[in-house]
């Protein structure tokens, strides 16, 4: 039997956080959460290797997940990096840098589920 997929979910909402957690887990997915981009730096630090970093784009305390996407690129090298927002790709403050994938909002749970098993994509 082969490692579970070891994902580290970046969202604010602790009501959804646990909620898509749980839900992931349910799905043989191992799943670390963190509240912010800096909680997420320090679980990278800490935890290390990571298959997948899930994030929303805008999040509270200094760091976006476009930061946060540039600080896995270097951290974790080989790991996948999916960015989320409410906005469309095109209305983004900031351009996603070439090595993140982008799932709009809302989405669904098999949707979320699809993309993290399927293999990388390119923007």
């Amino acid at each position: 039997m082969s490692e579970p997929l070891r994902v580290l979910m970046v969202e604010d909402q602790q009501d959804l956080r646990e909620l898509m957690g749980q839900a992931l887990q349910d799905f043989g997915i191992e799943i670390h959460t963190a509240v912010d981009g800096p909680a997420a730096v320090q679980m990278i630090e800490e935890h290390g290797d990571f298959d997948v970093v899930f994030s929303d784009i805008s999040m509270p305390n200094g760091m976006t997940g476009v930061q946060l996407s540039e600080h896995v690129a270097r951290a974790l090298p080989n790991a996948r990096m999916i960015l989320s927002s409410g906005y469309a790709r095109s209305q983004l403050e900031e351009p996603l840098p070439e090595h993140v994938e982008f799932l709009p909002k809302p989405y669904r749970l098999n949707q979320l589920i699809k993309l993290l098993k399927s293999p990388a994509t390119t923007p």
